[in-house]
């Protein structure tokens, strides 16, 4: 008698359900309307906190001189003898400050950390877009144990909707074939609800914002 009145109840709502459907006209939605509400910070500021959310570590440099310091201090604090570098502009800055660097293939499968450009920093995310475009490709981004990325201020974007639109202009009748936001170092838990770090990429993720505006 129970399962009689479930089965009776069920079907009645959805009999209900068939009579009064609701009104599902989108005729006056207003696309342009923003999806989320207003950050409450500047973006330089949001990206630092949302980059250090998801695990990544934020690094604010005054200008190329003070990137050059705290890449040089990094690298003796980690005992870093040279870091891989394929993006010609990076690699003339890198010579410039005479800070050495790897890019021979030979030397590929030893790299532990890989330095490459983006696209943009997308502030609500704290992600960052690279695309194969760059010099670095596709395998800078996911191979290195840490990914250290030099960026720029003017590259940050309140929200993916600017960066993906930004990136169509850019590349506007060869568009890149690979487009991907990186949102801190690679973790998984598919494994026993475990969380892995460094599973499908770097264990480590590190921006360097260059003021430049």
């Amino acid at each position: 008698m129970q399962e009689t009145t479930s089965r009776e109840k069920i079907l009645k709502k959805v009999r209900n359900a068939l009579m009064n459907k609701p009104d599902l006209s989108a005729e006056n939605v207003d696309w342009n309307r923003p999806v989320y509400a207003e950050m409450p910070d500047p973006v330089d500021i949001a990206f630092a906190k949302e980059l250090n959310r998801v695990g990544g570590k934020f690094l604010y440099c005054e200008g190329h001189a003070d990137f050059a310091g705290a890449l040089e201090a990094l690298m003796e604090e980690r005992e870093w003898k040279n870091i891989f570098c394929l993006e010609p502009a990076i690699q003339d800055f890198l010579l410039h400050h005479d800070i050495s660097y790897r890019n021979k293939e030979d030397d590929f499968a030893e790299m532990t950390v890989g330095l490459t450009g983006c696209e943009f920093l997308v502030a609500r995310l704290g992600s960052v877009m690279v695309s194969s475009a760059h010099k670095s490709g596709r395998r800078i981004n996911v191979f290195p144990e840490t990914h250290l990325v030099m960026a720029y201020a003017s590259q940050i974007v309140p929200d993916l909707k600017q960066a993906l639109k930004g990136i169509r202009q850019r590349y506007a009748g060869n568009f890149p074939s690979m487009v991907s936001l990186i949102t801190g170092p690679s973790r998984t838990a598919d494994i026993e609800k475990t969380l892995v770090m460094g599973a499908h990429g770097p264990k480590e993720l590190i921006v360097f914002l260059i003021e430049d505006r």
